[in-house]
């Protein structure tokens, strides 16, 4: 178990930067400069990594239109598995073209291989990591080739019971897996804020010793924010080029300049959460005279009595603290004294017989 992991020479965990993945899924629409365009943009907004998916139609299901091959309650409602894969796969032989691009920009690339297949491709791509994909949480043969790799896995744990993912835990790190990060994901396209639960991320990482994250698919940046907020190592977001270029996943994926909002605001949240801390911040140090402290407020002369008319507590802060109010009032001016004077201790009288 490890608190961190590392993918190429970033360090991802607890006290890192949030490491943001763009995932481009099937928003390229089958056009590889389409493909390589969002890889630009994806790293022009701020992301660490562009993911793909690497399966075809046949790896993932059979042609058949019966019942239990149709969608039902989903974006993508009566068509059949076959049919949306076969619009959505991200051709194989683009790939390694994607990922020298990803190397030439300096950013990460690797994917989800749904198949034993797709492994032994993106090993020959060296890629840097694999994301196993929520669906594929319960495909254990799978997580074992996965695993067996080497590399650094990030799993996505939709749909998932506590027991299925510590199972699918436990085979991932009996076949080999030594570097694991777990994002909590609400498997609904587009999912809904209320079936976020995001206060499992934290709950997800202290349970396996892991960096927890979240894979996104509200709407708008508030989920990712929040859940960076809460602890999240990584964010997982659907990227796009424009929403009106329709395909099956444009919906619940963010543009360019949403994505650079996103970013800009994760880094934002990091910088505030900060430290526990009580001490003055510079910035407050300049602050501090806006205080209240105590002042004499109206013109005092020598023996004359302080009461609450010619002493209050009011702003600047550079009187005497209000916790000596109690022995001021009723005790003696020591001399003629301003209004506007700063109380201090040479002013008044003191000791028991001052109130006689």
């Amino acid at each position: 178990m490890t608190s961190s992991i590392t993918i190429g020479t970033r360090t991802i965990g607890a006290g890192h930067p949030a490491y943001i993945i763009a995932e481009m899924s099937a928003n390229h629409n089958q056009s590889f400069d389409r493909a390589a365009d969002i890889l630009r943009a994806a790293h022009a907004a701020g992301a660490d990594a562009v993911k793909l998916q690497t399966y075809t139609a046949d790896t993932l299901t059979i042609p058949c239109d019966n019942e239990h091959f149709r969608i039902k309650g989903t974006l993508w409602e009566g068509r059949t598995l076959h049919d949306l894969y076969l619009e959505a796969y991200t051709p194989w032989d683009w790939q390694p073209k994607l990922k020298a691009l990803a190397d030439e920009l300096g950013m990460h690339l690797f994917s989800t291989p749904f198949d034993e297949t797709a492994v032994d491709f993106l090993e020959t791509m060296n890629v840097p990591a694999h994301k196993v994909a929520s669906f594929e949480l319960v495909d254990l043969p799978l997580l074992k080739k996965i695993a067996a790799t080497g590399k650094p896995v990030i799993m996505s744990t939709g749909m998932a019971t506590l027991a299925e993912i510590d199972e699918a835990v436990t085979t991932l790190r009996q076949a080999g897996c030594k570097q694991l990060a777990l994002l909590k994901c609400t498997s609904a396209y587009p999912a809904p804020a209320h079936e976020m639960n995001l206060r499992t991320i934290p709950h997800l990482g202290q349970a396996f010793g892991v960096p927890s994250g979240l894979s996104d698919h509200t709407l708008g940046i508030t989920a990712p924010v929040a859940a960076v907020a809460l602890g999240a190592c990584i964010i997982e977001k659907h990227f796009t080029l424009s929403r009106g270029d329709e395909g099956p996943d444009s919906s619940f994926s963010l543009e360019p300049q949403e994505f650079r909002q996103m970013v800009d605001a994760i880094r934002m949240a990091e910088a505030a959460l900060g430290t526990v801390q009580y001490t003055l911040t510079a910035k407050e140090v300049a602050s501090k005279v806006f205080r209240r402290s105590l002042f004499v407020v109206k013109d005092v002369k020598k023996g004359e009595t302080f009461t609450l008319e010619n002493v209050r507590s009011i702003r600047p802060g550079t009187g005497l603290h209000t916790r000596f109010l109690s022995d001021i009032i009723g005790s003696h001016a020591t001399m003629d004294i301003q209004a506007g004077t700063p109380m201090s201790m040479g002013l008044f009288t003191s000791g028991n017989n001052h109130r006689e």
